[in-house]
């Protein structure tokens, strides 16, 4: 047996296997499983969910909710059994608690009808003569136009007297 399943290339283990095939899939465990002994009953996952929906609890997550039961000496379920509850009701076993809703944050506009009326600026790096050596070119722009106002190089961002390179 094992020189014939060499010589084709084949496992054993795959000639056991067409020689003694599984028993039939309803006999296997394929169809639907039966509950679990331990499982709460259709009542239990009402009354948890009764409780978590309560007044008390409506704002608290099942973790905050299990743990003030349980300090009260009351042990209804698993927390992981009250997200499942909550879960199949169609509740988010989350954060329960109503969200705050902030309006749209309104991004700041410059808007200018001429020139000279609003400038901005901006920093850049350039490459300097040597490896590892760069300039900061300070521009400050005409938002109208988009022009050029002013420009400086300088040394560093933060430049001191006699590091100022280039005015423009």
């Amino acid at each position: 047996m094992k020189g014939a399943c060499e010589l084709l290339g084949k496992p054993r283990s795959t000639l056991y296997r067409h020689k003694n095939p599984g028993r039939p899939a309803e006999k296997t465990g394929t169809g639907p499983r039966a509950p679990h002994p331990a499982a709460l009953s259709e009542g239990e996952r009402q009354q948890v969910l009764d409780v978590l929906d309560s007044d008390r609890f409506a704002d608290k997550s099942p973790a905050q909710a299990w743990a003030i039961l349980l300090d009260e000496g009351c042990y209804l379920c698993s927390i992981r059994s009250m997200y499942r509850i909550l879960a199949a009701a169609g509740q988010d076993g989350g954060d329960r608690r109503p969200q705050a809703s902030h309006p749209p944050r309104v991004r700041p506009e410059l808007v200018a009808d001429g020139p000279d009326q609003v400038w901005t600026w901006d920093v850049t790096k350039l490459k300097g003569p040597w490896k590892g050596i760069y300039f900061s070119l300070f521009v400050m722009l005409d938002i109208f136009s988009r022009k050029a106002v002013h420009w400086e190089v300088h040394l560093t961002e933060n430049h001191g007297i006699g590091e100022l390179v280039l005015y423009g």
